[in-house]
């Protein structure tokens, strides 16, 4: 499906709709199709997926997008199949038999877009199959997850210098909202990068007003905000906890709000997140979980309840409003408490040696890996039952998990996403007898057979919303129906399981064995305490708080913005200097005359007596002017 004789131009018109790219878009384009290695580092709302998806459809063959979650992965693919662009992902749950078919599909041409985890890249047999497929161009995506200075490194991304190796020639695009100057050098270098294009567009939003303020009663002024202000919103929270608190909260103001996390069923996130999308809900109280490869333009304010701890993230969730080029605001709120509790972070984020041994030997006897063993396993893993089994803290067994993962320990895959499956087992005789003796479940079979193609031969997604929908029949009843045909013998159903898993990277060696990287460790946790350092700063600065960020990032050419609450409260400073000069010169030409009693210094020149009074006051101070006994002022 290569539009080879279409130009960019063209192809951004046929497909999106739009007659013109954004700043750098097409540059970024121009220089794949000269067959590039590319590093852009576009905004949040930035169009970043333009900039690999019109050369994509240019070139023969497919592009292999890398992407760290799954649902920016099948959001981007939903997209494209609206579009008439066949795009298949491969994700951590899959079945053997879906992954066979979405790589078969590629091998056959029939995919011009085939999106895959970093984790999926670890397998040799998956890079070998690689090999067989027609892949012209390697996107990656959110690529600042391939540097350990970076603020979300994912060890799983420094598998994808080993696809270069088995695609020497096939050009690379790498593409971040956020880094900084050490960060795109590390890309660069871990993506083996040959002379890459590099583009970096401004990090200005001249629509977003950035603010920033000390409160103690968050929940009140969020309130206010919210009734001052117009139109939708999102407020980032640290903990889940908080989301659900802050959006009762809010309700019970008559404010319509809804609450996202990570927490939640894959069914249930979605279901928000169109609700807030479509503009049934106003406002959606999340935690960071929430926002990546939304495309909600009229977002007009993202409130901070809780600080975040470093500059990348709050840039690009702040970055998530006013996408449309109107009038948006950003605000941060904060408190002394919090600043003391985010410098302490470090050592909990980057626990002793002897925590990450207690947790690592834990962890094995969960899941019962001998010594010696291991190796390539995967378990599921319920952290709550674990850290109740072996008595453990929630930070401790987290960060230590996070230290085993980039030590390349152990993968730890916070959700692992396999959908509702069913096949029928029985035959069509048989069916109709239990449809004869059970007639409540004949529309279910019938909606089964009508509705997915080859459910006779192998098992395939079934999706229990889509036939509550076609047979007006709540979820309850579905899932019920379901199970008790799979109970029957008539389908064998599966449903749904999002599940955290672990697999062993290494077999299993005693705790005490165990070692890390200290010096890149040691690194690491320093880098995140200079982030912390400056999100701080960020927070109490005084001086322009756009220009801070565009700094932060390298972006040096950056001006005050003169939108932020720092730059208006200096223009409003600026402008009562000025008239507290004027004021002076009146007072003094007016004693130049004559001396005069303060009542007759107002009335002559016109300046408010609170100020007539502050500047008399300065005047005597200075020596300037006396005041006799009559109480007339003169000057000396």
């Amino acid at each position: 499906m290569s539009q080879s004789k279409m130009t960019p131009k063209d192809v951004l018109l046929a497909y999106w709709g739009h007659p013109a790219f954004r700043t750098s878009q097409e540059e970024i384009i121009n220089s794949l199709l000269e067959g590039k290695d590319t590093l852009a580092i576009l905004p949040t709302g930035g169009g970043k997926s333009v900039c690999f998806q019109v050369p994509a459809l240019i070139l023969e063959g497919c592009c292999l997008v890398i992407s760290p979650l799954i649902a920016l992965m099948e959001d981007q693919v939903q997209r494209l199949q609206e579009m008439d662009i066949p795009a298949m992902a491969i994700m951590s749950g899959m079945g053997y038999q879906d992954t066979e078919n979405a790589l078969d599909a590629c091998m056959n041409d029939a995919l011009k877009f085939l999106y895959v985890s970093p984790e999926r890249l670890e397998t040799r047999a998956f890079r070998d199959r690689l090999l067989s497929l027609p892949i012209t161009l390697i996107a990656v995506d959110e690529a600042h997850c391939i540097s350990q200075w970076g603020y979300d490194f994912r060890p799983s991304y420094l598998h994808i210098a080993k696809i270069r190796e088995y695609l020497p020639r096939i050009p690379v695009i790498a593409l971040t909202a956020s880094a900084t100057g050490k960060v795109k050098e590390d890309i660069a270098d871990k993506l083996i990068m040959k002379n890459p294009s590099i583009f970096m567009t401004s990090f200005a939003r001249k629509n977003l007003r950035y603010a920033a303020e000390k409160c103690d009663d968050k929940i009140n002024r969020i309130l206010q905000l919210l009734k001052t202000g117009e139109g939708t919103g999102i407020i980032y929270c640290r903990t889940r906890r908080r989301t659900k608190e802050i959006s009762d909260l809010i309700r019970q103001h008559g404010i319509s709000c809804d609450f996202y996390h990570a927490g939640l069923t894959q069914e249930n996130r979605k279901e928000k997140q169109e609700k807030w999308i479509k503009g049934h809900t106003r406002i959606i109280a999340c935690t960071n979980a929430f926002g990546m490869g939304i495309d909600k333009a009229d977002v007009r304010m993202v409130i901070h309840a809780d600080m975040p701890d470093c500059l990348e993230n709050y840039y690009q969730e702040a970055g998530r409003a006013g996408r449309d080029g109107k009038t948006a605001h950003a605000y941060l709120l904060y408190r002394e408490t919090e600043m003391q509790e985010m410098l302490l972070l470090p050592n909990t984020r980057f626990p002793e040696l002897k925590t990450i041994r207690k947790v690592y030997h834990a962890l094995a006897n969960y899941h019962q890996v001998p010594t010696g063993m291991g190796q390539g396993r995967y378990f599921d893993f319920e952290i709550e039952d674990f850290m109740e089994k072996f008595k453990l803290g929630m930070n401790e067994v987290v960060y230590s998990l996070q230290a085993l993962k980039q030590e390349h320990v152990i993968s730890y895959l916070e959700r692992v996403y396999m959908p509702s499956t069913a096949q029928f087992i029985s035959d069509k005789a048989s069916i109709q007898d239990f449809e004869n003796a059970y007639p409540a479940y004949e529309p279910m079979i019938k909606a089964l057979l009508r509705s997915y193609a080859g459910v006779f031969d192998i098992a395939v997604k079934i999706s229990e919303m889509k036939l509550s929908w076609m047979l007006k029949r709540d979820l309850i009843t579905i899932h019920e129906q379901l199970a008790t045909l799979h109970r029957a013998g008539i389908i064998a159903y599966h449903p749904k399981k999002e599940t955290p898993q672990i697999c062993y990277l290494q077999d299993r060696i005693k705790a005490d064995e165990l070692n890390i990287d200290h010096e890149s460790y040691f690194k690491r946790k320093k880098e995140f305490t200079q982030r912390i350092e400056n999100m701080i700063q960020y927070a109490k600065t005084q001086s322009c708080r756009s220009a801070l960020i565009g700094g932060y990032f390298g972006d040096m050419d950056m001006t005050a913005c003169g939108n932020c609450d720092c730059c208006i409260n200096k223009a409003n400073s600026v402008s009562q200097e000025n008239n507290f000069s004027t004021d002076v010169e009146k007072i003094i030409q007016i004693l130049q005359r004559k001396s005069c009693t303060q009542e007759e210094i107002i009335l002559a020149s016109g300046v408010e007596k609170t100020a007539a009074n502050k500047i008399l006051h300065a005047l005597m101070a200075e020596e300037k002017i006396s005041v006799d006994v009559m109480g007339k002022v003169s000057l000396r």
